[in-house]
């Protein structure tokens, strides 16, 4: 008997097929947030999108499609985020060698002293907005520089989850501006625009949606940063680190190290690896008592002492106990081991956002969107509204950016419109809001590596909030929507 007589005939999805994974999606991350609250990230929301991407495997068996088929997306999905496992291994490993070294240490030693709580949260998203724009990583801002900032907010008695905010639109300023983002890069080569007319383009939205972030975080430090702390409590913060830490611009090295590997465009995971590796070795020499009270081994020879440190603090973390709990809770972090809930949490929904696009199940609910969409603004609306839903559905940047581009390029291009105007929207709409969505590959991974839970500072991400709705308002509006000849239908 052939296989195709063995195959069962497929069919293509129904809008229920459609709508069913959906709402079971509502449904079990609603009950997981409900009983649990933000511990929901600890493994309830994973649990969730497992079955979830089980119930999708459901609806595209019933359509005719076989298991082999099913698996075959499945292993696409999680080799798609390779790179993203790798970067997040490597985000934990440098967080547990620099708090050895005394990298964070000195962020932090050298901040407290330099940067006031009445400006703080505008200087921290300027600060990260200019390094991520030298080296076009939203995701390598956060895992290092992020990372001192809040860990300045939480000694200087300041809202950390403000401060998650503000590293977060810095970060994705400087990552939309940058021509070395691979996001930025990947949205002009969808859209077939050149990527520098693409980032001028850009800016129309990006930098009135900063403008706006930065003098919200500057009323927000002006009215309750101040009352939020007296700066001289921090004294014996700052001794006690001063203490631990020989601290000295040469721990500062590996910060230097990984922003010229970025520069020079090496791979993320391995511009992030090599700085954790060279900050473990650095460590051994400059923080040698750190070492050894960290491996607790007075029996090891130095060599392997310093070995064992390195290695434990990139697999396990960095541990601290100081006697100063502020201090404890800043340095005990890191280790490739604290990324492995972030990793199954990315690992389910994007498994779960695979099956709803290679299976039709996504493009039966946009086709109508699109019918829907009759002017200008609804079409943007549509386009914000297609890539929002697939940050949250989907799980993953590079889903909402990349359908959108490819959905509604023929439909900008048949109603005369350019396609940086698509361009914009879709960087808008697709990359900026990713980190809004606990789930998310950009919301888990903003979430571990910061510290803080995507729903405490996603209020606070006026650049992420504000970006995308300005971009929609332009097509409502008309303003700089550029115009092309109109393509045959």
């Amino acid at each position: 008997m052939t296989d195709a007589v063995t195959r069962r005939a497929v069919r293509e999805p129904s809008l229920a097929d459609a709508v069913i994974p959906l709402v079971a999606l509502v449904v079990l991350i609603g009950g997981s947030l409900a009983l649990f609250g933000l511990d929901a990230l600890d493994g309830p929301i994973q649990v969730a999108l497992v079955l979830c991407a089980m119930i999708a495997a459901l609806v595209v068996l019933k359509n005719g499609h076989r298991w082999e088929d099913i698996q075959a997306a499945g292993q696409r999905a999680v080799s798609s985020i390779t790179s993203a496992i790798f970067i997040l291994l490597a985000v934990g490993a440098l967080i547990g060698t620099w708090n050895l070294s005394g990298t964070i240490p000195t962020l932090v030693y050298y901040g407290i002293q330099v940067l006031s709580p009445t400006w703080y949260y505008a200087a921290t998203a300027l600060i990260c907005g200019i390094i991520a724009m030298s080296i076009g990583s939203s995701w390598t801002t956060a895992g290092t520089i992020g990372v001192g900032l809040v860990g300045i907010a939480a000694m200087l008695g300041i809202s950390p989850g403000i401060t998650a905010g503000a590293v977060i639109s810095g970060a994705y300023l400087g990552d939309k501006l940058s021509p070395l983002s691979e996001t930025t890069v990947l949205t002009a080569q969808l859209v077939k625009v050149d990527v520098y007319e693409h980032i001028k383009r850009q800016a129309w939205t990006s930098v009135p949606a900063f403008a706006i972030g930065f003098v919200l975080f500057l009323l927000i430090g002006l009215f309750w940063g101040p009352a939020a702390t007296d700066v001289g409590d921090t004294g014996s913060e700052l001794s006690a680190i001063g203490d631990i830490y020989w601290i000295t611009p040469l721990n500062l090295l590996p910060l230097l190290l990984l922003v010229v590997l970025s520069v020079r465009k090496a791979p993320a995971s391995l511009a992030l690896m090599a700085a954790a590796l060279f900050a473990g070795a650095l460590g051994v020499f400059t923080q040698y008592a750190v070492v050894r009270d960290f491996v607790a081994d007075p029996g090891l020879n130095p060599v392997r002492a310093g070995i064992t440190a390195v290695w434990q603090a990139m697999a396990t973390g960095f541990s601290m106990d100081s006697g100063i709990a502020d201090i404890d809770q800043l340095l005990s972090r890191g280790g490739m081991d604290s990324m492995l809930l972030t990793l199954w949490l990315i690992i389910g929904a994007v498994t779960f956002g695979t099956l709803l696009e290679e299976f039709g199940l996504i493009g039966r609910l946009i086709d109508p969107m699109i019918r829907a969409a009759k002017g200008t603004g609804r079409l943007f609306l549509t386009v914000f509204a297609t890539a929002f839903g697939l940050n949250v559905v989907a799980g993953d940047q590079y889903i909402a950016l990349v359908m959108p581009a490819k959905v509604y390029r023929a439909e900008f291009a048949k109603r005369g419109l350019a396609p940086t105007n698509l361009s914009r929207l879709a960087a808008d709409s697709g990359t900026v809001t990713s980190p809004l969505v606990p789930w998310n590959s950009c919301g888990a991974f903003m979430g571990a590596v910061l510290g803080v839970p995507t729903l405490v500072y996603l209020p606070f991400c006026f650049f992420n909030i504000a970006s995308p709705l300005l971009s929609v308002t332009y097509g409502f509006t008309g303003f700089k929507v550029e115009k092309a000849e109109p393509a045959d239908a």
